[in-house]
């Protein structure tokens, strides 16, 4: 396809988990062969491209990964699975006389497991593992928060830095689809088994630390279940598809607090041959492209119409599993471009380009 810059190969089961760096020169894997690899996208289009892999421990599998820190690419967080349930580790830079001793000699030495949580949601499967920086109020802009969201109906929001579980929320809709925090940290919003989506506030105490959750909107007005949730790179507005055909974007900055309600700015047909339905989606950081994955096939769509800019029906060979932008425009020899990552139980990971 036009728009494909690289087909990534290496991993040798299906693809769970993908995630960028924050500053997109870092993108992280989880797959079921049991490894997470974090490849340099120093040249996106290289078939060359470094990548260091991390062994999870004997037993468990990664079903998702986030990076940990605000900064780059020093902390991943991983969610597991294994014979007792899921779990949350999170891989570091080592320390002690061994790691001192390997950076004097100008090498660098492997990340660690710094801190592992087992049994996190009982017995349940993690669906989505995601991580936004603190940035919003009075959080300290540098502290990441990761959710895992339960296949029950629990969320659990966590300190990257530490593990400690910092908050759980219960959806109440019989069974969760997804859960996502914004891009400042404010919100959390989760998709379950009913037509609406719960948005809660993540407020942050004058010490920067997560002091409550609270829930503050419902977005109401899809006639059937929400099957995915993004937010929009400003954290001021959301974007939901649903099985009902239809995609809306909503502005939830509103004053909440005065019982206004979010607002439904735009509603598109979902442009598809197969009875409207996405499986995922994920907006560009300019807001303007909306990219949603249906089976094996990849669309691209325009925000400002819901107008399909561009399609790839056979983007993978297998069931896209994953889908996510990186924050920043990278550079190729194409000029500075925004990327897309999508990945899949075909073993691959691709690298795409926006359509123009």
């Amino acid at each position: 396809h036009r728009l494909e810059l690289n087909a990534i190969k290496g991993h040798v089961d299906a693809i769970t988990g993908i995630a960028f760096s924050s500053n997109s020169r870092g993108l992280a894997t989880a797959c079921a062969d049991r490894v997470v690899r974090i490849f340099k996208l120093d040249d996106p289009t290289s078939k060359n491209l470094h990548v260091l892999r991390l062994n999870v421990p004997l037993g468990t599998v990664p079903t998702g990964v986030a990076f940990g820190d605000g900064q780059g690419a020093a902390q991943i967080v991983v969610a597991t699975q294994d014979i007792n349930g899921s779990g949350l580790l999170m891989f570091g830079a080592p320390e002690g006389k061994g790691a001192a001793q390997a950076r004097e000699q100008g090498k660098v030495p492997p990340p660690e497991i710094k801190w592992r949580k087992t049994q996190i949601h009982d017995r349940r499967n993690v669906l989505t593992c995601v991580g936004a920086r603190c940035e919003y109020g009075s959080g300290d802009g540098e502290s990441v928060l990761i959710a895992t969201c339960s296949e029950g109906t629990d969320i659990k929001i966590w300190s990257a830095g530490n593990g400690t579980c910092v908050k759980t929320v219960d959806t109440n809709q019989l069974q969760n689809t997804m859960a996502t925090i914004s891009p400042d940290g404010r919100f959390l919003a989760a998709a379950a088994f009913t037509a609406d989506v719960k948005i809660w506030e993540i407020v942050y105490g004058k010490d920067g630390q997560v002091r409550d959750v609270v829930k503050v909107m419902l977005l109401k007005g899809h006639k059937s279940a929400v099957t995915w949730t993004c937010f929009t790179w400003d954290s001021q507005k959301i974007i939901t598809a649903s099985k009902d055909g239809f995609i809306r974007i909503w502005n939830i900055n509103v004053r909440y607090q005065m019982d206004e309600d979010p607002k439904c700015i735009k509603v598109f047909p979902i442009l598809s041959s197969d009875n409207g339905l996405y499986e995922k989606i994920a907006v560009s950081p300019d807001d303007k492209i909306l990219a949603a994955t249906h089976g094996t096939t990849l669309t691209w769509l325009s925000t400002a119409d819901g107008q399909v800019l561009d399609t790839a029906e056979n983007a993978h060979d297998g069931e896209i599993t994953c889908i996510t932008w990186a924050p920043q425009s990278v550079s190729t020899d194409q000029g500075k471009v925004l990327i897309l990552a999508t990945a899949s139980v075909d073993k691959k990971l691709k690298l795409w380009s926006q359509p123009l």
